[in-house]
């Protein structure tokens, strides 16, 4: 059927223009493809516009095919998300092709973003730099964001902080939510700029203003540190809040942390065990030793061994220090479930103790000097009893001068040269 100019015109009318805003991560691309072109082009009402997907589809071609770029990168989104029609990367690609090739930025961003995945066409570090820098340069926040995000990883670009900082920043400018936290970042960590606290505390509140749980969060520590800010628990206590209430389990954790210890909420053991669930069953492993503490020593829920076991082990199997002393300690006295098995604790007092915990270098020294789990070594006790009492544990500090009473000065000699070797290789690193 054939339209006249008037008529054609009448028809892209109603042609859904794809909105332009988009906030993401490089490591949150399906979130960026969601939200590059986010409208619903398929469920217009008014102007006549049609609400059948296969209706809209027809039309948004019609348009495409005669040159119309709304019409093209709709249409491109209509294939990319798979609305009416079986998804297809191929043929998305082509659609944002053609309306990038017209100047469109929002198809230049979406285009750079295919590259950037490998999805429609191979994967392309230049070629994704080059439609972001098309898109970028027009204004686009996502493109800016995406292109600040490629120099401060040199992908597809030599690495370069400072451009990174300036794409960011023009991102930020216009609300970008992704770039106002990534900026809060650089200034925290004087990449690109000179290092700013009170810089980096406001560019993540305007991320957390907008409702970014990963801001808030860090918003929060900020203000428990007082980083830029006056040090405030109530305040850190209310951003954690809006971040745990989004689900997002390290503020989880910080918030059960805080009722835990009464910091800007009434303490409430109850409540910071709700909290710790919460994130402990996310996966987060500070979460799951904190609520192993809890089970142990039956704070906000009952004691029970077991439970404190199971969360213990959760937490040390993701690298936890403190979990895996605690699960040492439970090895060693043969508590929760498990049976009393000296090798396993030493195993994984071991384990936490070459992470630089100062708690179970001291128990794993005392392994050593009763020879439970290990063969006898005062040297090597002496050497773990040290370097924890350097990190301020007074029990290691009266058992090295015990131990030491039992030494010969051959035997204390080597003892130090070795306390000085772990010292440099399982305490500076972690320090």
């Amino acid at each position: 059927m054939k339209f006249n100019a008037f008529q054609t015109c009448l028809v892209i009318r109603w042609i859904a223009v794809v909105a332009t805003a988009i906030a993401v991560s490089g490591c949150q691309m399906a979130a960026i493809q969601q939200s590059a072109v986010k409208d619903d082009p398929t469920n217009r009402n008014g102007d006549g516009a049609p609400e059948d997907t296969a209706d809209a589809v027809r039309w948004y071609r019609y348009a495409a095919e005669q040159g119309d770029a709304h019409a093209q990168v709709a249409l491109g989104r209509i294939y990319d998300t798979g609305m009416g029609v079986p998804e297809d990367d191929t043929v998305a690609v082509q659609w944002y092709r053609r309306a990038a090739e017209q100047g469109d930025a929002r198809a230049q961003a979406a285009l750079g973003i295919k590259y950037y995945m490998g999805q429609g066409v191979p994967e392309d570090d230049v070629q994704a730099v080059r439609w972001f820098r098309l898109a970028a340069q027009q204004g686009q926040a996502i493109a800016q964001f995406m292109l600040g995000g490629m120099y401060d990883r040199g992908e597809g670009v030599p690495e370069d902080d400072t451009v990174a900082v300036q794409w960011y920043r023009r991102a930020a400018e216009q609300g970008n939510v992704r770039a106002q936290g990534t900026l809060g970042r650089m200034y925290a960590k004087g990449e690109g700029v000179p290092e700013d606290d009170v810089q980096s505390a406001r560019w993540f509140r305007l991320a957390a203003q907008q409702g970014d749980a990963s801001a808030q969060t860090v918003l929060g520590l900020i203000y428990a540190d007082g980083r830029g800010v006056p040090e405030d628990d109530v305040q850190a206590a209310r951003w954690f809040h809006l971040a745990a209430e989004q689900g997002n389990a390290s503020a989880q954790f910080m918030l059960g942390v805080m009722y835990a210890d009464g910091r800007g909420v009434l303490e409430d053991d109850v409540q910071a065990g709700r909290w710790y669930r919460l994130a402990a069953e996310q996966g987060n492993a500070r979460a799951q030793g904190a609520l192993g503490r809890m089970y142990a020593k039956g704070e906000g829920v009952p004691e029970d061994d077991v439970q404190a076991v199971r969360w213990f082990r959760l937490a040390a199997e993701q690298g936890d220090a403190h979990a895996q002393s605690n699960l040492g300690v439970m090895y060693a006295n043969g508590e929760g479930g498990v049976p009393e098995d000296d090798v396993q604790a030493v195993r994984w007092f071991r384990i936490a103790a070459e992470q630089g915990h100062a708690e179970a270098q001291f128990r794993l020294g005392g392994m050593y000097a009763i020879g439970e789990g290990v063969p006898e070594d005062t040297v090597n006790a002496y050497a773990w009893f040290s370097i924890a009492a350097a990190q301020g544990n007074t029990s290691a500090k009266e058992l090295k001068e015990l131990v030491a009473e039992h030494m010969s000065r051959a035997q204390i000699a080597a003892a130090q040269a070795r306390a000085r070797e772990y010292w440099t290789r399982y305490v500076v690193p972690f320090q």
